[in-house]
């Protein structure tokens, strides 16, 4: 084995996928000192997405003074390459960042706005901008707000919509953020597909697990619509209905109607990135990974955008996972080599997630020495 792509996904909780990544740069030059070994982290708009591409491709971090999910000022980073930046939503509007003190009615996107703001006025022409893990359902109003987008209200008033004061937009003016954003693409990592409102909508889907009880879903819903009607009658733009309209709140949405956004796979979009197709060229093996591979493995996730590139230039994809489920079989007709499980006894996860890194570092190194072996195999 002359070269080999490690990219995984982290195992949530357990291990990273910069672990992951380290662990193989360890392991396999000692089965195959001759191996050019390639590992890259990946993230898919989450959390950790930034620190993925810092570590990556060597992107620069860039720390701003920002505005919190409630308005508390706090430190957050972008990452920068080149004329390239990608914010993280959640370093500013994450769940993680309010503890105990949800509050869908009055989380704020502003902060989001603020990252991509300051990317611009240095320099940056492309944003790439991960929406997981979000507090907020304002529908990225507070965002647009940060980037000049005026908002007013029946008596003409300005204000910043959050997702209780959604239903009282009456007017939108665009005007300073197509100036600020003239000359700039902003490509929105998305991997749900959700519209904007209703049954399956931001705020019924998503809601509740932000603080929403019944009546607040109703309400922001109530208001989600009523961005909808103004951003057509106003902007001409109908989004209610495009798939991801309803992400981290609505925020898909706004950033389509709002920033002229490009809506697009999260995995997709890293691996265009970090030039994945390129660099998988003349590799022998590509191994990638996440913590527990299902059906829905190949719908969306890390491992579906990846065996769609590695199976086109035929090179053998491995999956080295924390747990399988019986449905991953749909992995194999998607074009997954082989899939090999981290648990390694027949113990509940509670009992082995503090030696996932170390069995995975076991799983990689046995499936090495069957490599290994076969290679001597056949060379003699």
């Amino acid at each position: 084995m002359k070269k080999c792509i490690v990219i995984s996904d982290s195992f949530k909780g357990t291990v990273s996928s910069l672990e992951i990544c380290e662990i193989a740069k360890q392991s396999i030059p000692r089965f195959f000192p001759e191996c050019e070994v390639i590992a890259l982290p990946v993230a898919d708009g989450g959390e950790g997405t930034v620190e993925c591409f810092v570590k990556g491709i060597n992107a620069e971090p860039v720390t701003v003074s920002a505005t919190g999910p409630l308005g508390a000022p706090l430190d957050a980073v972008y990452a920068r390459h080149g004329n390239q930046a990608i914010v993280e939503m959640a370093s500013v509007a994450g769940l993680p960042l309010l503890n105990n003190r949800l509050d869908p009615m009055n989380a704020t996107t502003f902060g989001v706005g603020q990252l991509i703001r300051h990317a611009i006025e240095n320099g940056c022409t492309e944003i790439l901008l991960g929406l997981g893990g979000s507090c907020t359902n304002d529908g990225g109003c507070g965002c647009a707000a940060a980037l000049g987008v005026k908002f007013y209200d029946e008596a003409n008033n300005s204000f910043i919509p959050t997702g209780g004061t959604l239903s009282k937009i009456c007017k939108i003016d665009c005007k300073d953020a197509k100036e600020l954003l003239k000359g700039v693409q902003i490509t929105v990592m998305c991997d749900v597909e959700n519209p904007l409102y209703g049954p399956t909508g931001a705020a019924y889907v998503f809601g509740p697990q932000k603080g929403a009880d019944e009546k607040m879903v109703r309400e922001i819903d109530s208001g989600l619509r009523r961005m909808s009607e103004v951003v057509e009658t106003e902007l001409g733009k109908a989004v209610a209905q495009i798939p991801g309209a309803g992400a981290a709140g609505g925020m898909g949405a706004g950033c389509i109607a709002f920033l002229n956004a490009k809506l697009k796979s999260g995995i997709d979009a890293v691996l265009d990135m970090v030039e994945f197709d390129r660099r998988i060229e003349g590799a022998d093996l590509v191994i990638t990974g996440e913590g527990r591979i299902d059906s829905q493995s190949v719908h969306g996730k890390v491992i579906s955008g990846i065996v769609k590139r590695t199976r086109v230039k035929n090179i053998p994809l491995m999956a080295i996972v924390g747990s399988i489920h019986p449905s991953a079989a749909e992995a194999y007709d998607l074009g997954v080599t082989a899939m090999f499980g981290i648990d390694r006894e027949a113990v509940a996860f509670e009992k082995y997630a503090d030696r996932s890194a170390e069995n995975y570092r076991q799983t990689l190194e046995d499936i090495l020495r069957l490599l290994k072996a076969m290679k001597e195999r056949w060379q003699k």
